[in-house]
């Protein structure tokens, strides 16, 4: 009983502090990299997940064809956002060697 009137005793502000706080310790925590690897497994699950409406669209399996075409689109929209940021990267790489120290 004790827990439910420590609640009930917080205000909205303490509330969003704490929220605040948490997530800030959050972003601290994942670094570059990580993120990275994210972003690269959720393009491939998402390939993967189009690549299996193709195959259900080609076999009749396919119950829906308006979710078919979505996972797809998703999936292409997805791979092109990646090949972006990779050519991004890549850009600012060779910016950075051609510096001169």
């Amino acid at each position: 009983m004790a827990n439910i009137h420590n609640i009930a005793s917080l205000s909205t502000a303490d509330l969003l502090q704490k929220e605040a706080s948490a997530s800030s310790k959050n972003r601290s925590d994942v670094n570059f990299a990580d993120q990275l690897k994210s972003a690269i497994e959720d393009v491939n699950a998402a390939q993967k997940s189009a690549e299996k409406s193709m195959a259900d669209m080609a076999t009749g399996q396919v119950k829906d064809l308006h979710q078919a075409a979505l996972s797809i689109s998703k999936a292409e929209t997805s791979m092109k956002l990646m090949l972006e940021v990779r050519n991004k990267a890549l850009s600012a790489y060779k910016e950075i060697t051609r510096t001169q120290l």
